[in-house]
């Protein structure tokens, strides 16, 4: 936190200019901001929909606001570290918030990293996230919690494994170092892999150091940052796609907005999901070619060792759920709901991860 109050006052001249105006002015000043470039999806549609969106629509409903947009991606207000931060103060009014790293702040919005091949449907899983914050106050009020309001989940494509050596079997993972940020560091338990932390913007260097050997990560999200180049063996593993956060608003930027602009941020915070998946759709097909056409080696991990990997787990849902029970925080509620969403809506996960014992 004191690293981002120091960038805040070191970019006061930009923070001054996202404050909110009062509700009559007609143009409104509002900060855009990320830690991870437009290449990525969450990133580039706040700015390829939300930003020329916003306006066009406020200027179809005849409103007479319209909002003068700063935009700051790629790292340029902060690091994927304060995403939280950056918004709660209002170092941005609007911005990606990364809630995996937020396993204290934001338990509950961490169920997916904590139920592995539950599905790989990021389309349906994006709409399950958003019901659930719709339906579930708890989910609502861990943003507002941190000074921030929930305008629309961001998924991600399954996970798999990019390493620098070739992976045949789970066998293979032992003593290696494996980069798996956030919750994801559970996937590696009963594997022998240690699990390092970092982000897609630190992966590379990481790799290319010595200090990791591979990465759990995305594809859509590897390309960009080259990963493969220092870890050429892909071996699709499908553990899941996930809830990796969602755009967010600073909650007293939102208050103080008019009622027209609420309304077409929050329809925008909808679509803006949709467009996050719809984007992995078109990026992962062309990420996983363009890593094969630069020499990379693509090979599927067997169903018998997926199993494998998965039977070696201790049950980290119903774990991670009496750890924050304990708590006082109603994670067996989420879980339950969660895991019924997806069986009602036709998916099969490996695992029930809501009936098996720890």
């Amino acid at each position: 936190m004191r690293k981002v109050r120091q960038a805040a006052f070191g970019a006061i001249a930009l923070a001054a200019l996202s404050a909110g105006v009062p509700a009559e002015a007609e143009t409104i000043r509002l900060t855009v901001a990320a830690s991870h470039t437009t290449a990525l999806p969450w990133v580039g549609v706040m700015g390829s929909l939300v930003v020329p969106e916003s306006n066009r629509r406020l200027a179809a409903m005849g409103s007479p606001h319209s909002i003068r947009w700063t935009e700051a991606y790629g790292g340029s207000l902060y690091k994927y570290e304060n995403t939280l931060e950056a918004v709660q103060i209002g170092l941005t009014d609007i911005g990606w918030v990364g809630t995996l790293w937020e396993l204290s702040k934001m338990p509950l919005q961490n169920v997916t990293y904590y139920t592995p091949f539950a599905t790989d449907d990021y389309q349906m899983l994006y709409e399950i996230v958003n019901e659930l914050h719709e339906v579930l106050p708890s989910l609502r009020d861990a943003w507002t919690d941190q000074n921030a309001r929930f305008l629309g989940g961001s998924v991600l494509d399954t996970y798999h494994l990019m390493t620098n050596f070739p992976v045949e079997s789970v066998d293979d993972l032992s003593g290696r170092k494996i980069l798996a940020p956030g919750p994801s560091a559970t996937w590696l338990g009963g594997t022998g892999a240690v699990a390092v932390d970092g982000g897609l913007t630190t992966y590379y260097t990481q790799i290319q150091t010595g200090v990791a050997d591979g990465v759990l990560t995305i594809l859509t999200g590897a390309p960009p940052y080259r990963i493969h180049e220092v870890a050429p063996y892909i071996t699709l593993v499908g553990l899941g796609a996930q809830l990796t956060g969602g755009m967010a608003i600073n909650l007293d930027t939102w208050n103080s907005l008019p009622e027209d602009v609420q309304q077409v941020l929050e329809t925008l915070g909808a679509e803006y999901s949709k467009g996050v998946a719809d984007e992995l759709g078109v990026r992962y097909d062309r990420g996983l070619e363009s890593m094969q056409a630069d020499g990379a080696t693509v090979t599927t991990l067997p169903l018998e060792e997926r199993r494998r990997w998965l039977d070696g787990m201790p049950n980290i849902a119903a774990l991670w759920a009496e750890s924050a029970e304990a708590r006082g925080i109603p994670a067996r509620e989420i879980l339950e709901t969660y895991m019924d969403a997806i069986r009602q809506r036709g998916g099969s996960p490996l695992r029930d991860w809501d009936r098996d014992a720890p």
